[in-house]
């Protein structure tokens, strides 16, 4: 195999929080990284297209159609039909056209809804799936297998999935009805210091546990995955290994942007599952592990937000 260096890389979703983090990380590497408007990932014909011509060395796969829970329910078809067929077409244009090392990135979405913490790669399929975003889980299975049967069939090909765990940092989306927890929390204790509030509501008691690692260390665990796929587990947690409260991601936010209000509990609100944390057997023995500590991941996030989110 080529030298990272030497090799052409195509990247889907460079626009997305993902890509960005990673082309910021990619310096000196040859990455092509079109946007929607110049690559419709949904047409089969057009990708299959596209990826003869460009004869990438390397695809990683960071696009889709994402949202939040209220998107997913809204529009389940979209979310099944649209990334099971973006999946696909990468997957197959790719391997039809000799690509010999393609980069999954999947979702913990995949696992049942019922499994024991921590998830374990070996747990897909092994029962149902959270209902509210089931149609994203089924597309997102479908090209982690896709990868594996490719690996099957032609085992000098590398088609490989990292699966990471919740994300935040630089380049999140900050808005306050559509954001996911970490940026909505900055957004909110960001509000409440600048307008002089005292309290900041949490919806529930704050005891769920959640895992989210900074998006920089996973730009780092694909560019390390890009340079040595060849020993790159086929299917692979990428996560912090451990995880945290809400209220620790509150009051963590709280001592980093000097607010020294208090929090109270809307008992009434939705709180999700009590815990989701992946475990990371694989990529320790891999050898790879998340170096951003949660303190400077939210200052480093925080400073995005101030340069690039407030007037």
């Amino acid at each position: 195999m080529k030298p990272l260096s030497e090799k052409r890389i195509l990247l889907t979703g460079g626009g997305g929080m993902v890509g960005r983090n990673l082309l910021n990380a990619a310096t000196g590497l040859n990455i092509d990284h079109p946007s929607s408007k110049e690559l419709d990932l949904t047409e089969a014909a057009t990708v299959a297209d596209y990826i003869r011509d460009t004869k990438p060395d390397l695809v990683i796969h960071a696009a889709g159609k994402v949202g939040g829970i209220q998107a997913n329910m809204a529009d389940p078809v979209a979310f099944l039909d649209q990334n099971l067929a973006i999946g696909r077409n990468l997957i197959m244009g790719a391997f039809n056209a000799g690509v010999p090392e393609f980069l999954n990135l999947g979702s913990t979405c995949i696992y049942p809804r019922a499994a024991e913490n921590p998830l374990r790669e070996e747990m897909v399929l092994t029962g149902e799936l959270e209902p509210t975003n089931e149609g994203y889980a089924i597309a997102k299975i479908a090209a982690l297998r896709l990868c594996q049967y490719i690996r099957r069939q032609r085992a000098d090909l590398q088609y490989k999935t990292l699966i990471p765990c919740n994300l935040y940092g630089p380049h999140d989306n900050f808005h306050p009805q559509k954001s996911h927890l970490l940026p909505a929390i900055i957004r909110k204790v960001h509000d409440a210091k600048l307008s002089g509030e005292t309290k900041v509501e949490i919806w529930g008691d704050g005891t769920a546990r959640r895992e989210f690692m900074y998006a920089g260390d996973l730009a780092g665990a694909v560019l390390r995955a890009a340079h040595d796929m060849e020993t790159l587990p086929d299917l692979m947690n990428t996560g912090i290994g451990h995880d945290r409260s809400i209220n620790d991601y509150y009051q963590t936010v709280a001592d980093v942007l000097g607010w020294e209000g208090e929090f109270t509990h809307d008992l009434s609100k939705p709180v999700g599952m009590k815990q989701k944390l992946c475990a990371t057997d694989k990529a320790d023995a891999w050898g790879w592990q998340a170096s951003t500590s949660l303190a400077d991941g939210i200052g480093k996030t925080y400073n995005f937000f101030l340069e690039n989110h407030v007037s």
